[in-house]
């Protein structure tokens, strides 16, 4: 099985009944990887995989920390016997350090996954994950950052990680458009 097979069966089996919402988001991100074929070469499948598979942290039977991020690689790493670089990508997906963060989670991420050192992969996830509403459909950096927002408190954790990772999230998706206008796409 290749890895966009086993990533989408993955996911599917891990998302779909119990977060339908999520499994369509994940679906959506992963569209939008494809979209990215063109500027990721080599890359590309790695793209797609992660994107496919950035949320499972959130399935129930997978949840132990609560930090979706951590958890989703944990499983990759530690069940699925993921490759290392998809692992990193899933654990650090959308400035998850400033999450991990405010949850005091930080040392463990970073620990068990160092970011990849590879900005333009790293940027291309975050593009894809910031441009894709919670229901799988395109949308704006702008509107994305707008509807997490609306869906937690001020003072929330999330609330709080999303007004401080803001301007390094709209940056990444930034790199990613001007990318894509050089490549004339």
């Amino acid at each position: 099985m290749d890895l966009t097979d086993w990533a989408r069966d993955l996911a599917e089996s891990l998302l779909s009944e119990p977060l339908p919402r999520r499994w369509a988001h994940s679906q959506g991100v992963a569209e939008k990887a494809q979209s990215l074929t063109g500027i990721m070469g080599k890359d590309a499948e790695l793209l797609w995989a992660a994107a496919m598979l950035h949320d499972i942290g959130y399935a129930p039977s997978l949840a132990t920390t609560g930090f979706h991020p951590l958890d989703g690689a944990r499983y990759l790493r530690d069940r699925s016997a993921a490759d290392e670089r998809l692992v990193r990508l899933v654990a650090n997906h959308s400035c998850a350090l400033l999450e991990a963060e405010e949850r005091g989670l930080r040392g463990e991420l970073e620990a068990e996954f160092p970011v990849l050192d590879d900005a333009g992969l790293v940027d291309a996830l975050v593009y894809c994950d910031m441009t894709t509403t919670p229901d799988g459909t395109p949308t704006s950096v702008d509107a994305r950052l707008a509807e997490i927002l609306t869906r937690y408190d001020h003072d929330s954790i999330v609330g709080r990680f999303i007004r401080q990772a803001d301007e390094e999230l709209r940056a990444a998706v930034y790199r990613v458009e001007a990318r894509l206008i050089l490549a004339g796409q």
